[in-house]
């Protein structure tokens, strides 16, 4: 699982190529979940961070979900029109 919260932006740089390299170097195939709950600002930089996730999951055979997106996350998704692409996870808690 990848853990995502707070401001998701340029200054996470050094942090999403480690995640990056982890998740290329993983044998299975799992799904990998990308929890974005806790995202409180995302800009360009955080949806290309999620879009590479989502490749390389491609790339792998590993799907990637995105759980519990936070309401600002999709927006820039939305706005970005990748929303779709990505597959979201939301709690029966969440949807009731």
């Amino acid at each position: 699982m990848l853990t995502l919260w707070g401001d998701i932006d340029a200054l996470l740089r050094e942090n999403a190529s480690s995640a990056m390299a982890t998740l290329a170097a993983r044998p299975d195939p799992d799904p990998v979940i990308v929890d974005a709950r806790d995202v409180t600002f995302i800009d360009s930089s955080g949806v290309a961070f999620i879009l590479q996730v989502f490749v390389l999951g491609e790339e792998t055979g590993s799907p990637v979900l995105l759980r519990e997106p936070s309401a600002v996350v999709m927006e820039v998704l939305d706005m970005v029109g990748i929303s779709q692409r990505i597959p979201v996870v939301r709690s029966a808690a969440a949807s009731a």
